[in-house]
C-alpha cells in the first residue's frame, strides 16, 4: 500500500497550453480562477520514480516511468480553499512540518518556495495574499513567513510607507483589542507606472 502524501498532477490535454492546463487543474481542485500562477521549473530526472513505493504506484496505475513534470505554484488565501469538503482529501501543512511525500515532491515544494522567495522581492506578488485593506504589520508578517527571517519593524515600516504604491487610508482596524492600526491599500496602477526591469523591493 502506498499512503504517502503527494502533490496533485494531471496530464495536459492535446488541445491546451501548459498555462491552460494548470488553470484547469486549479479550478478542478479548488473551484478558484484568476489566481496568480507561476511556472517555475521542469522536473525530468530519469530516476525520479524509482524508489520502492513509487514503483508500486507506477505498476498499479500502469504509469510511464519516464515522466516529466512541469511545475506551477499558485498564490491562494487559505480561507478561500475548503479542504474539509474537498473530495481529494487535500490538507494544509506548514512548510517546516511536511509529512512523508511521494516521488520527488518534497524537492518540488522546496524549489517552489525558493522561487517564491526570489519572486516576492522582485514583484509585489505578496499583495495577492493580503486583503484589499491591510496594516504594515500584516505585510511584515507575510514577508517574514515567506522569507523565514525576522525584519526590523521600524526600518521596514519607514521603507514601506514611503513607497508611492502603498496608499494610506483614512481608516483604522476595527474589532481589535489593542490600539487599532492604520490601514493601507496597494495600487497596481501606480506600481505599473513606476515599474522597471530588475526593480527590487528593498525590505
Amino acid at each position: 500500500m502506498v499512503d504517502d502524501y503527494v502533490l496533485t498532477g494531471y496530464h495536459v490535454y492535446d488541445d491546451e497550453t501548459l498555462d491552460e492546463s494548470a488553470t484547469r487543474v486549479l479550478k478542478e481542485l479548488t473551484g478558484l480562477t484568476n489566481q496568480y500562477k507561476k511556472q517555475f521549473k521542469a522536473f525530468g530526472n530519469p530516476d525520479r520514480l524509482s524508489n520502492e513505493k513509487d514503483l508500486i504506484w507506477v505498476q498499479n496505475q500502469e504509469f510511464n516511468l519516464r515522466t516529466i513534470t512541469i511545475a506551477y505554484y499558485f498564490l491562494l488565501k487559505t480561507e478561500d480553499v475548503d479542504v474539509d469538503n474537498n473530495k481529494y482529501e487535500a490538507k494544509w501543512f506548514p512548510l517546516r512540518e511536511l509529512p512523508e511525500l511521494g516521488f520527488d515532491h518534497q524537492q518540488i515544494i522546496e524549489e517552489a518556495h525558493d522561487d517564491l522567495k526570489t519572486k516576492c522581492l522582485a514583484e509585489p506578488i505578496i499583495f495577492e495574499l493580503l486583503p484589499d485593506k491591510f496594516t504594515i504589520n500584516d505585510v511584515q508578517d507575510l514577508y517574514e513567513s515567506i522569507l523565514g527571517i525576522e525584519i526590523d519593524n521600524r526600518n521596514f515600516r519607514r521603507k514601506l510607507i514611503n513607497k508611492k504604491y502603498i496608499i494610506p487610508l483614512d481608516e483604522k482596524q476595527v474589532g481589535v483589542s489593542k490600539k487599532p492600526a492604520q490601514l493601507y491599500m496597494f495600487s497596481k496602477d501606480i506600481y505599473k507606472k513606476m515599474y522597471h526591469k530588475n526593480y527590487l523591493i528593498n525590505i
